[in-house]
């Protein structure tokens, strides 16, 4: 037998069913058309912002890094709730104006910005995080042929690394962002080419559930924003501190103390030096905002032995939760939170594999699960998948087709 890991705080049983928002996975089915589907509670999308905003310092504004789920109806609902959102291409651009981000409220960061990208990002007035010196000569000469003075800021590769995040972001040889050496003279340069200097954005690693990680981390970002603006000689507009704060997706996670790292925070925050006493501070989220929020529910089309191994087979799979089969970037595969959702609460009977619809031994939803006794036609959920979810998956492999999508 192997562990789930654990289901989010939030869910209850309706009738014997997994209720999200309220509402019965098998009424939310029929209402979508059919699985595989994922689903979003938009009041706990509500109640995580909240307890964050209650731990986080008040003048730390909180953006939503939208690459971990830009599915459209839940990005509108953000736009009412963040304080700003973070993009990484030209296509989330389009996104985030058509959810109802103003220009003022999104910056945009990545390598390997186009030059149409570029452009466009001038022309609406979002802020550039600029990942090299090439890119900040192409947003110059943007600005130079739009009549703009480009919103620029840069995005630094701090010599340090947020300990035990999931994916590192920061730290030695990068391709993200500008090394810490060559900060201060690409900002002069910026400054004095007449572009509007929008501040730094210090990105160092992401899903880290250690708060005493966290807390260092913010530490040396700070640090090292002051020390930056120092040699730059100007005060600094605006600090994105990046994020990192993680989720519990295994057996034996625990959830990163908020409370913790927001004390700490504003125990920094209380103490600032000079030249980052006017700075407006962000921090970027994404699965953190969401990741808890989501289900994927897909119905089992088929129970199989096989050398005296349960398989239920599921109409979805890899191509839509690529996260969970354990392809995304883990090196040992571990199960994500998992249960029978038309039996959700009832006792575990039998140790099954759940396994997908693709001709590939790699579409894994569950191994060695204890659950339930389920049949055809019973719906399985796999939890904290409103992050990289839908959009981080290849739903055209084997031709399967998107997931419906659907905020509750």
């Amino acid at each position: 037998m192997k562990a789930l890991g654990p289901i989010p705080a939030g869910f209850a049983a309706l009738d014997g069913e997994l209720a999200i928002g309220g509402r019965k996975v098998s009424v939310l089915v029929k209402e979508a058309g059919d699985t595989p589907l994922f689903v979003y509670s938009r009041d706990m999308i509500d109640a995580r912002l909240a307890a964050l905003r209650g731990a986080m310092p008040e003048r730390l504004n909180i953006h939503y890094a939208m690459k971990a789920n830009p599915f459209a109806s839940l990005l509108e609902h953000m736009a009412e709730l963040v304080d700003g959102l973070d993009i990484a291409s030209g296509g989330e651009l389009r996104q985030a104006r058509d959810a109802g981000f103003l220009p003022r409220e999104i910056s945009f960061a990545g390598p390997g910005k186009r030059d149409a990208e570029i452009f466009a990002a001038v022309k609406a007035g979002v802020t550039l995080n600029l990942e090299s010196a090439n890119e900040a000569q192409r947003a110059l000469e943007a600005g130079t042929a739009l009549g703009i003075a480009p919103r620029l800021a840069i995005r630094v590769n701090p010599d340090f690394e947020l300990r035990g995040s999931g994916m590192k972001m920061g730290g030695g040889a990068k391709p993200f962002g500008i090394d810490k050496a060559q900060v201060p003279e690409l900002a002069k340069k910026i400054i004095a080419a007449g572009a509007q200097w929008r501040g730094l954005h210090i990105y160092t690693g992401s899903q880290a559930l250690d708060a005493d990680a966290v807390i260092e981390t913010q530490a040396n970002v700070l640090d090292l924003a002051a020390q930056l603006s120092e040699e730059i000689g100007t005060p600094l507009p605006h600090l994105n501190m990046g994020g990192g704060f993680g989720i519990p997706y295994f057996d034996k996670d625990t959830p990163l103390d908020i409370a913790k790292v927001g004390a700490a925070l504003k125990e920094r925050f209380a103490a600032l030096p000079s030249i980052l006493q006017e700075t407006d501070f962000a921090i970027e989220l994404g699965r953190y905002l969401v990741g808890e929020a989501g289900v994927y529910l897909t119905r089992i089309v088929d129970r199989k032995v096989s050398h005296g191994v349960t398989y239920l087979v599921t109409d979805g799979g890899l191509h839509h939760q690529l996260a969970a089969s354990g392809n995304f970037g883990t090196v040992v595969r571990r199960n994500y939170p998992a249960a029978i959702a038309t039996r959700f609460g009832a006792e575990p009977e039998e140790e099954v594999n759940i396994v997908g619809c693709l001709c590939t031994p790699l579409d894994r939803l569950a191994d060695q699960a204890m659950m339930p006794r389920a049949e055809v036609g019973d719906i399985v959920a796999i939890f904290c998948a409103g992050a990289y979810g839908a959009s981080a998956s290849p739903a055209s492999f084997l031709g399967q087709g998107p997931a419906k999508e659907m905020l509750v």
